[in-house]
């Protein structure tokens, strides 16, 4: 859903526009490969459970079996799905439909997409029976989240205004353009994966990264003969793929969530993340093949 995002609007809109190309451009390709990509990481994570049922010793984390049984494996522990649960996940559901069409149909930008989140917010507290105050904190907590975001966010936009009235953007295309200039298309794509494989790394925001980055990569596809959107494809699929194991985001704090080593999860997923990176280059050549 990161790698291969359709309509997120804090990645595949913001680069679009950054891009100055319809976000639905690129679409048919970009859900060709989330069907594909979202099969091979279930077949992935099906056969390493497959192979642990098998041999309980062949599992990654067999020293956190006991924090992991009292956590999670306890039925008696485990809430009932009642019909008011139910309503807030359905709820939780409509209200991201609600978003897409917003975005889509009606130009939604930041200011309603918030207003969207809040009242659901609000509604899903009263659903859930909550008191004014827990649902205050909640709330709080849940913004202290994304400080770290919107400080990103803010960092990338004031290099992007330096670049631009300094005009040291234009002497970075002008001199980039002669770098991919008589390359061929295919090879391009590839490099831009692998470029924003490295900038993922650093910049592991998706909107901070497309704000700081499409407006100077896209206008290179131009040299090449290529349209913007696999540039956008290439940015989606390299700071995904990044974003697998890039300890600046949220993989270490799901990681302590549930008692998962670092080292250990990179011994896990290092296989699938190959898989992917071939996966990623299989299908850019594929969209520049039918482009």
């Amino acid at each position: 859903g990161t790698m291969c995002s359709t309509v997120n609007p804090f990645s595949t809109v913001i680069a679009s526009n950054a891009a100055g190309i319809n976000f639905m451009e690129g679409f048919g390709i970009r859900i060709s490969a989330l069907v594909v990509g979202t099969i091979i990481c279930i077949l992935y994570v099906i056969r390493y459970g497959n192979m642990v049922r098998k041999n309980p010793e062949k599992s990654l984390i067999l020293e956190s079996k006991a924090y992991i049984d009292e956590k999670y494996c306890s039925e008696a522990e485990v809430p009932a799905l009642t019909g008011r649960f139910k309503l807030v996940l359905t709820q939780f559901f409509l209200t991201f439909v609600i978003m897409v069409y917003g975005v889509v149909k009606l130009g939604w930008w930041f200011g309603e997409m918030t207003g969207l989140f809040l009242v659901s917010a609000i509604i899903m507290g009263i659903l859930l029976r909550m008191s004014e105050r827990e649902m205050v904190n909640e709330f709080l907590a849940g913004a202290g989240d994304m400080i770290g975001v919107a400080l990103i966010c803010g960092v990338a936009r004031s290099i992007n205004v330096v670049l631009e009235n300094g005009l040291v953007s234009d002497a970075l295309l002008n001199t980039m353009s002669g770098w991919v200039n008589g390359m061929s298309p295919y090879a391009f794509a590839i490099m831009m994966y692998f470029i924003y494989i490295i900038l993922g790394f650093f910049i592991n925001s998706s909107s901070g990264l497309a704000v700081l980055s499409i407006p100077i990569m896209a206008p290179l596809a131009d040299a090449v003969g290529l349209p913007r959107e696999v540039v956008i494809t290439a940015y989606m699929f390299g700071q995904g793929t990044m974003g697998f194991i890039t300890p600046t985001g949220l993989v270490l704090v799901v990681l302590e969530m549930v008692h998962v080593n670092y080292d250990k999860y990179l011994k896990f997923i290092m296989p699938l993340m190959g898989i992917l990176v071939a996966f990623s280059i299989a299908f850019l050549c594929i969209e520049v093949a039918t482009i």
